[in-house]
Protein backbone atom coordinates (compact mmCIF):
# COMPACT_ATOMS: atom_id res chain seq x y z
CA UNK A 1 0.00 0.00 0.00
CA UNK A 2 1.54 3.36 -1.02
CA UNK A 3 2.36 5.77 1.74
CA UNK A 4 0.48 9.06 1.50
CA UNK A 5 2.73 12.08 1.74
CA UNK A 6 1.82 14.76 4.22
CA UNK A 7 1.34 18.36 3.17
CA UNK A 8 4.53 19.25 5.05
CA UNK A 9 6.56 16.80 3.01
CA UNK A 10 5.09 18.20 -0.21
CA UNK A 11 6.02 21.69 0.89
CA UNK A 12 9.59 20.66 1.65
CA UNK A 13 10.10 18.71 -1.58
CA UNK A 14 8.23 21.02 -3.97
CA UNK A 15 9.34 24.63 -4.39
CA UNK A 16 6.59 27.14 -3.77
CA UNK A 17 5.25 28.78 -6.95
CA UNK A 18 6.35 32.34 -7.52
CA UNK A 19 3.29 34.58 -7.41
CA UNK A 20 3.65 38.02 -8.88
CA UNK A 21 2.18 40.62 -6.58
CA UNK A 22 -0.91 42.34 -7.97
CA UNK A 23 0.03 45.90 -8.84
CA UNK A 24 -2.29 48.56 -7.56
CA UNK A 25 -4.05 50.45 -10.32
CA UNK A 26 -3.21 54.10 -10.68
CA UNK A 27 -5.50 56.97 -11.61
CA UNK A 28 -4.05 56.78 -15.12
CA UNK A 29 -5.06 53.09 -15.30
CA UNK A 30 -8.67 53.87 -14.38
CA UNK A 31 -8.69 56.76 -16.84
CA UNK A 32 -7.47 54.41 -19.59
CA UNK A 33 -10.18 51.85 -18.74
CA UNK A 34 -12.90 54.53 -18.80
CA UNK A 35 -11.75 55.76 -22.22
CA UNK A 36 -11.29 52.23 -23.59
CA UNK A 37 -14.76 51.11 -22.44
CA UNK A 38 -16.53 54.42 -23.26
CA UNK A 39 -18.92 53.71 -20.41
CA UNK A 40 -20.60 50.83 -22.27
CA UNK A 41 -17.84 48.22 -22.58
CA UNK A 42 -18.86 46.57 -19.32
CA UNK A 43 -22.43 45.94 -20.48
CA UNK A 44 -23.03 42.17 -20.59
CA UNK A 45 -24.53 41.90 -24.08
CA UNK A 46 -22.86 42.99 -27.36
CA UNK A 47 -20.46 45.68 -26.04
CA UNK A 48 -19.15 46.28 -29.58
CA UNK A 49 -22.64 47.17 -30.78
CA UNK A 50 -23.05 49.60 -27.89
CA UNK A 51 -19.67 51.10 -28.77
CA UNK A 52 -20.85 51.66 -32.35
CA UNK A 53 -23.97 53.41 -31.02
CA UNK A 54 -21.73 55.68 -28.94
CA UNK A 55 -19.86 56.46 -32.18
CA UNK A 56 -23.12 57.37 -33.94
CA UNK A 57 -24.20 59.58 -31.03
CA UNK A 58 -20.81 61.31 -30.76
CA UNK A 59 -20.67 61.98 -34.50
CA UNK A 60 -24.25 63.24 -34.55
CA UNK A 61 -23.80 65.68 -31.65
CA UNK A 62 -20.41 66.86 -32.91
CA UNK A 63 -21.79 67.55 -36.36
CA UNK A 64 -24.96 69.25 -35.07
CA UNK A 65 -22.97 71.40 -32.63
CA UNK A 66 -20.41 72.51 -35.23
CA UNK A 67 -23.17 73.08 -37.78
CA UNK A 68 -25.10 75.29 -35.35
CA UNK A 69 -22.04 77.30 -34.33
CA UNK A 70 -20.69 77.77 -37.86
CA UNK A 71 -24.01 78.63 -39.50
CA UNK A 72 -24.47 81.37 -36.91
CA UNK A 73 -21.39 82.93 -38.57
CA UNK A 74 -23.04 82.66 -42.00
CA UNK A 75 -26.01 84.66 -40.75
CA UNK A 76 -23.58 87.39 -39.69
CA UNK A 77 -21.83 87.24 -43.12
CA UNK A 78 -18.57 86.08 -41.53
CA UNK A 79 -18.48 82.69 -43.34
CA UNK A 80 -19.91 81.41 -46.59
CA UNK A 81 -21.60 77.99 -46.84
CA UNK A 82 -18.67 76.33 -48.61
CA UNK A 83 -16.34 77.35 -45.79
CA UNK A 84 -18.85 76.02 -43.23
CA UNK A 85 -18.93 72.57 -44.86
CA UNK A 86 -15.11 72.54 -45.05
CA UNK A 87 -14.75 73.49 -41.38
CA UNK A 88 -17.37 70.92 -40.33
CA UNK A 89 -15.56 68.14 -42.19
CA UNK A 90 -12.21 69.27 -40.80
CA UNK A 91 -13.50 69.29 -37.20
CA UNK A 92 -14.95 65.78 -37.63
CA UNK A 93 -11.66 64.46 -39.07
CA UNK A 94 -9.65 66.04 -36.24
CA UNK A 95 -11.92 64.46 -33.60
CA UNK A 96 -11.72 61.04 -35.29
CA UNK A 97 -7.91 61.31 -35.39
CA UNK A 98 -7.77 62.28 -31.69
CA UNK A 99 -10.17 59.46 -30.70
CA UNK A 100 -8.05 56.96 -32.66
CA UNK A 101 -4.74 58.10 -31.13
CA UNK A 102 -6.12 58.19 -27.58
CA UNK A 103 -7.82 54.86 -28.29
CA UNK A 104 -4.50 53.22 -29.20
CA UNK A 105 -3.02 54.34 -25.88
CA UNK A 106 -6.09 53.38 -23.81
CA UNK A 107 -6.57 50.01 -25.53
CA UNK A 108 -2.88 49.12 -25.07
CA UNK A 109 -3.04 49.96 -21.39
CA UNK A 110 -6.35 48.09 -20.92
CA UNK A 111 -4.86 45.01 -22.59
CA UNK A 112 -1.94 45.02 -20.15
CA UNK A 113 -4.14 45.67 -17.12
CA UNK A 114 -6.64 42.93 -17.99
CA UNK A 115 -3.97 40.56 -19.35
CA UNK A 116 -6.12 39.67 -22.36
CA UNK A 117 -5.66 40.14 -26.08
CA UNK A 118 -8.30 42.61 -27.35
CA UNK A 119 -10.53 42.48 -24.22
CA UNK A 120 -14.25 42.74 -24.90
CA UNK A 121 -14.66 45.80 -22.66
CA UNK A 122 -12.55 47.85 -25.10
CA UNK A 123 -15.01 49.56 -27.47
CA UNK A 124 -13.17 52.79 -28.29
CA UNK A 125 -12.20 51.05 -31.54
CA UNK A 126 -15.87 50.70 -32.51
CA UNK A 127 -16.44 54.37 -31.66
CA UNK A 128 -13.64 55.49 -34.00
CA UNK A 129 -14.59 53.07 -36.78
CA UNK A 130 -18.26 54.03 -36.69
CA UNK A 131 -17.40 57.72 -36.83
CA UNK A 132 -15.25 57.08 -39.92
CA UNK A 133 -18.16 55.25 -41.55
CA UNK A 134 -20.34 58.35 -41.04
CA UNK A 135 -18.03 60.92 -42.68
CA UNK A 136 -20.02 63.14 -45.10
CA UNK A 137 -23.18 61.05 -44.64
CA UNK A 138 -26.46 63.02 -44.52
CA UNK A 139 -27.81 63.16 -40.97
CA UNK A 140 -31.03 61.29 -41.65
CA UNK A 141 -32.01 58.20 -39.67
CA UNK A 142 -31.93 55.78 -42.61
CA UNK A 143 -28.41 56.86 -43.62
CA UNK A 144 -27.25 56.58 -40.01
CA UNK A 145 -28.82 53.10 -39.82
CA UNK A 146 -27.23 52.02 -43.12
CA UNK A 147 -23.83 53.23 -41.92
CA UNK A 148 -24.28 51.41 -38.61
CA UNK A 149 -25.25 48.12 -40.30
CA UNK A 150 -22.43 48.32 -42.84
CA UNK A 151 -19.80 49.07 -40.20
CA UNK A 152 -20.97 46.29 -37.87
CA UNK A 153 -21.02 43.89 -40.79
CA UNK A 154 -17.46 44.69 -41.88
CA UNK A 155 -16.27 44.69 -38.26
CA UNK A 156 -17.66 41.17 -37.73
CA UNK A 157 -16.70 39.64 -41.11
CA UNK A 158 -13.30 41.41 -41.26
CA UNK A 159 -12.49 41.24 -44.99
CA UNK A 160 -8.86 41.46 -46.12
CA UNK A 161 -6.67 42.97 -44.71
CA UNK A 162 -8.57 43.57 -41.45
CA UNK A 163 -7.62 40.21 -39.89
CA UNK A 164 -3.95 41.05 -40.45
CA UNK A 165 -4.39 44.49 -38.94
CA UNK A 166 -6.07 42.89 -35.92
CA UNK A 167 -2.89 40.88 -35.25
CA UNK A 168 -0.74 44.00 -34.85
CA UNK A 169 0.51 44.40 -31.27
CA UNK A 170 -1.39 46.15 -28.50
CA UNK A 171 -3.81 48.98 -29.07
CA UNK A 172 -2.62 49.45 -32.65
CA UNK A 173 -4.15 46.12 -33.68
CA UNK A 174 -7.27 46.72 -31.62
CA UNK A 175 -7.91 50.09 -33.26
CA UNK A 176 -6.76 49.64 -36.85
CA UNK A 177 -9.00 46.73 -37.82
CA UNK A 178 -12.01 48.85 -36.84
CA UNK A 179 -10.59 51.87 -38.64
CA UNK A 180 -10.38 49.61 -41.70
CA UNK A 181 -13.96 48.41 -41.21
CA UNK A 182 -15.05 52.04 -40.98
CA UNK A 183 -13.26 52.85 -44.25
CA UNK A 184 -14.92 49.89 -46.00
CA UNK A 185 -18.34 51.04 -44.79
CA UNK A 186 -17.58 54.66 -45.75
CA UNK A 187 -16.57 53.77 -49.32
CA UNK A 188 -19.57 51.48 -49.87
CA UNK A 189 -22.03 54.01 -48.44
CA UNK A 190 -20.59 56.88 -50.46
CA UNK A 191 -20.81 54.81 -53.66
CA UNK A 192 -24.43 54.02 -52.82
CA UNK A 193 -25.21 57.70 -52.16
CA UNK A 194 -23.45 58.82 -55.33
CA UNK A 195 -24.77 56.27 -57.83
CA UNK A 196 -28.21 55.38 -56.45
CA UNK A 197 -29.48 58.14 -54.16
CA UNK A 198 -28.33 60.98 -56.43
CA UNK A 199 -30.79 59.89 -59.15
Amino acid sequence: MPIKESSDELTINTPAPVVKPVEERTLKDYFALIIASCGVGYLPLAPGTWGSLVGVALYFFLFVFSHHVLFARVEHNQFNQQLVWTLELTSVLVVIFVVTMIGIWAASRAEKLLRKKDPSIVVIDEVAGQMIALIAVPLHWHYLLASFILFRGFDIVKPFPLRRLEKLPGGTGIMLDDVGAGLYALVLLQLWLHFFMAR
